[in-house]
């Protein structure tokens, strides 16, 4: 595994909030990653179904994980989701982030939110990225 590649591994190790979600990392590599969890009743809303919340911090921290694996620190500056599906208690989603676009201080993802093959949600961030390194 490149050193980039085991960042958001380290990432999670370091989040305890991806960690209460349940959030394991399915695929890895420079410039995408997968996450997956699965949603649990304390994350349902009023009406039974998910909140909204859970379906875009599962994409944020696909998001956040893709855009580290460049090695420098990067943050988020810009997020927004649409919701498309009403989902369940019990619905395992997946999150993969792809960078559509990185330049020297800016990189631009797509993430996509799903449920076994169905489009769930559409998420799209902005990080600006630092000049500090992540360490090994």
């Amino acid at each position: 595994m490149m050193q980039g590649e085991r960042i958001p591994h380290k990432m999670l190790r370091l989040d305890p909030f991806s960690k209460w979600l349940g959030i394991e990392i399915l695929e890895v590599e420079l410039g995408r990653c997968k996450v997956g969890m699965t949603i649990r009743k304390e994350m349902l809303n009023s009406m039974q179904k998910a909140h909204g919340g859970i379906s875009y911090s599962l994409a944020d921290t696909a998001f956040g994980f893709a855009a580290n694996t460049h090695g420098k620190f990067a943050v988020s500056i810009e997020t927004s989701i649409n919701h498309i599906e009403a989902l369940n208690e019990g619905d395992y989603l997946v999150a993969e982030s792809v960078i559509e676009k990185v330049n020297r201080k800016l990189g631009f993802n797509v993430v996509e939110v799903k449920r076994g093959e169905e489009l769930v949600a559409l998420f799209k961030g902005v990080v600006y990225r630092t000049s500090k390194d992540w360490e090994d």
